[in-house]
């Protein structure tokens, strides 16, 4: 069997190519859709590609922030936010959110969305998206690198207090159907992203779940 020839580098170093290709590799990744308040009441809404679920009981999500932006500062101050799901539907709204506006715009007006105030949360959902998280703060984690030097990026921990499902999208047996709602996930590159489908589905057995 030939070996294949590596491309390689030390990202200290650069990485020699056109375009830095962690998150090409690191994907596709689910979007941080999150909207937030500030104490005055303002709100916010963006889109992080630095996202995920973190734990189950009880159910943590969180986002990674590049820089202290406004969503951070609304999280850090009133510990609350809401994720919603970014569908193919709502992908240019999604899109028209990330940008930056001048002081005192919402984003929810800029993208052409509704906002609905949470039930557990004073953060908005978005109307118009099939499934919302209402969270509260949990942990606001400063990044450090290998060799304990801050970084200017924040880990935002929440825990899910509130949950918001289209019906739609639960089938007769009570199962949610992950492609019936058309999530879309962050790809590479300054505008890939990429749709799943029940085409592309395969089901793997764990080895102690094997009887």
């Amino acid at each position: 069997m030939n070996q294949p020839e590596y491309h390689y580098y030390e990202p200290r170093q650069g990485h020699g190519l056109a375009h830095d290709p962690l998150n090409s590799i690191i994907a596709p990744r689910p979007i941080g859709w999150i909207a937030s308040v500030n104490p005055q009441g303002q709100r916010n809404l963006a889109p992080y590609s630095f996202f995920n679920c973190f734990n189950y009981h009880p159910p943590i999500i969180g986002f990674c922030s590049v820089g202290w932006k406004d969503s951070v500062a609304n999280i850090n101050a009133t510990g609350e936010f809401v994720w919603n799901l970014a569908t193919r539907p709502l992908a240019q709204a999604m899109n028209e959110s990330s940008a930056s506006l001048a002081a005192g715009e919402d984003e929810f007006g800029f993208s052409g969305l509704t906002p609905v105030r949470g039930t557990r949360v004073a953060a908005h959902r978005v109307a118009e998206s099939p499934v919302n998280f209402e969270c509260r703060l949990s942990q606001i984690i400063r990044l450090l690198d290998a060799e304990g030097m801050q970084l200017e990026s924040w880990l935002v921990l929440g825990e899910v207090v509130a949950v918001h499902i289209d019906k739609a999208l639960i089938d007769e047996h009570g199962v949610y159907q992950t492609t019936a709602a058309q999530p879309i996930l962050r790809g590479g590159g300054p505008s890939a992203y990429y749709g799943i489908s029940e085409q592309q589905r395969f089901d793997l057995i764990r080895p102690d779940d094997r009887k």
